[in-house]
């Protein structure tokens, strides 16, 4: 996965991440599943090279997909090696968690063995941890265990070579490349068992003495699931009545399977998460939503739906496939929460700020007559002269109502003088002494006094307005519905909170503020609202004698 430096990773690369484990578990067949797997370490990782071994029956793994190379591609997919040989590298080099990688300090034992392998060929490395073309990583898959046990059986090995950044993968990018091998063992298991089922379904429709066979095997796949699985009806008063689960739903629900058969999901999904069930279709449906354990929360479940029917012509039931997804979800809004926050407040950073500040803006015209010229473009004829006999107003009051786009303006004060009207306040905050403290006592004195004046700034804002650190000293407070009076009076009590003692490293210091209000409209961008709340703090900050800007 393409970073800055650790751990600050784009916003970018964690969509592109998330879309190709959806795309795992909406690959069309096993064999796209595991191409699909390939890819994404390619693709979304950022690895120049990925191999996907999977366990045969006979225990040998396969070379069974490949990606970033076509010549690599065309010599060793296919190919096989001894499980000895695998088995006995998973058992050397260095343990990164579930993660193996063996230095070409080690690897060099392993050149004439069975396992295909293709090495990228490249310089030297020029510092410790430059990736060397003889280094070996390997992403071990095993098949889903036990709700809370240990992992199951070894169900294949993803290999990688070279990252795009020349470097070893630091905690960020193991932790990612585990969590991705997690996602493709359940995606390839799910993708083994829908197809298993898909040809069961097949041998239910072609005759009777087969239909009783395949009942069976169905039967087993349905109980012995390591995912959730659910039968419900499908059609008339009871559509969506659960007939049937599996043991792994109701453990994975806390509810017996007796009790299951009093619901139908719609029982059963969060308020929240109404529509997003009512609108997944019946037949292929897929949705991700939160289920209700017995004991009263919720856990995060991927959810799709296939139809099964009973006979030729008889009726028709939801076979409805459950898989647990708490895990990932949570491993996402931590990854996610790490790229909009800053690592040592805690608050919104800049890039956060700035999307918060922007959704609330739309550019609009600059002057009335370019309104009506495009209003005259879209109806052809004057705006002013529509059907109905009314105009359209081009001056609105606070907050105007924009009936085309659906679209709240944001307006703010005029200048010179308050007129009672509300807009949304920019408040910048640059601190004063900050630099002697840092200088006199260290950067540790200087980020608790960083962690304590954003305490204090997320203490004496209302619920609802955003408080960020734009970076270094300076902090931004966005408070909506707020006059001019309202946000002078809101910078005095902020600057009276911050010019409190504070304590760092034992001893106690202080900083002073000054705070800089601008405010935010239509019409201008978010870097336009920054800059002028910036400009006014300077003017503040010039206007107070430099003995009394510590104290406020």
């Amino acid at each position: 996965m393409e970073t800055e430096s650790e751990p600050y990773v784009r916003l970018a690369s964690l969509r592109q991440l998330h879309q190709v484990m959806a795309d795992m578990n909406t690959a069309r067949s096993l064999a796209d599943t595991l191409q699909t797997v390939a890819d994404g370490v390619v693709g979304a990782l950022g690895y120049e090279m990925a191999c996907v071994n999977l366990v045969r029956q006979d225990g040998d793994l396969v070379v069974a997909a490949f990606s970033g190379n076509s010549a690599a591609e065309a010599l060793i997919t296919g190919r096989v090696g001894s499980r000895e040989s695998w088995d006995r590298r998973l058992n050397m080099g260095e343990q990164w968690g579930d993660l193996i990688f063996i230095p070409h300090t080690e690897g060099w034992v392993l050149d004439d063995d069975d396992v295909p392998q293709w090495f990228t060929d490249g310089p030297a490395p020029r510092f410790e941890d430059e990736w060397h073309p003889s280094d070996r990583l390997f992403a071990p898959m095993y098949t889903p265990g036990v709700q809370g046990g240990s992992r199951g059986e070894l169900l294949g090995v993803i290999s990688v070579d070279r990252p795009r950044n020349g470097r070893r993968p630091g905690a960020w990018g193991r932790e990612a490349l585990q969590m991705y091998a997690f996602q493709a063992a359940i995606a390839i298991s799910n993708a083994r068992l829908r197809a298993n089922m898909q040809r069961a379904l097949v041998r239910l429709e072609r005759e009777q003495q087969a239909l009783r066979a395949s009942e069976e095997s169905f039967r087993q796949a349905f109980e012995y699931a390591p995912s959730g699985m659910a039968i419900a009806e499908m059609g008339g008063d009871q559509h969506g009545r659960i007939l049937r689960t599996n043991d792994a739903l109701c453990r994975l629900l806390g509810r017996p399977a007796s009790a299951m058969r009093r619901y139908s999901f719609s029982d059963l999904v969060h308020p929240e998460d109404i529509g997003t069930l009512l609108r997944t279709s019946a037949e292929g449906g897929r949705a991700e939503l939160r289920l209700g354990r017995r004991d009263g929360t919720y856990v995060w479940v991927s959810l799709r739906n296939s139809v099964v029917a009973d006979a030729a012509d008889g009726p028709r039931f939801l076979l409805t496939h459950v898989e647990d997804i708490e895990e990932r979800k949570r491993r996402e809004l931590q990854l996610a929460h790490r790229a909009s926050h800053d690592s040592l407040t805690g608050l919104p950073n800049s890039a956060e700020l700035r999307s918060r500040l922007s959704s609330r803006l739309c550019q609009r015209p600059s002057h009335p007559g370019d309104a009506l010229e495009s209003l005259d473009a879209a109806y052809g004829h004057p705006a002013y002269d529509v059907p109905g006999g009314h105009g359209f107003d081009f001056a609105p009051g606070p907050q105007a109502y924009d009936g085309f786009d659906h679209h709240v303006h944001t307006v703010a004060p005029e200048d010179g003088r308050d007129d009672g009207t509300k807009g949304l306040a920019v408040l910048f905050c640059d601190l004063d002494g900050f630099k002697s403290i840092n200088d006199r006592f260290g950067h540790n004195a200087g980020d608790a006094v960083l962690i304590e004046v954003a305490r204090r700034l997320s203490r004496g804002v209302r619920d609802g307005d955003t408080v960020a650190r734009l970076g270094g000293d300076e902090f931004v407070i966005l408070a909506d519905g707020l006059g001019k009076a309202d946000a002078q009076d809101l910078a005095v009590r902020l600057r009276n909170e911050i010019i409190q003692p504070i304590r760092a490293e034992g001893r106690a210091v202080r900083v002073g503020a000054s705070f800089g209000i601008g405010w935010a409209h239509c019409g201008m961008t978010a870097d336009e609202v920054l800059k002028s709340a910036d400009e006014r703090m300077y003017v503040e900050k010039r206007s107070r004698p430099k003995q009394h800007r510590r104290a406020g």
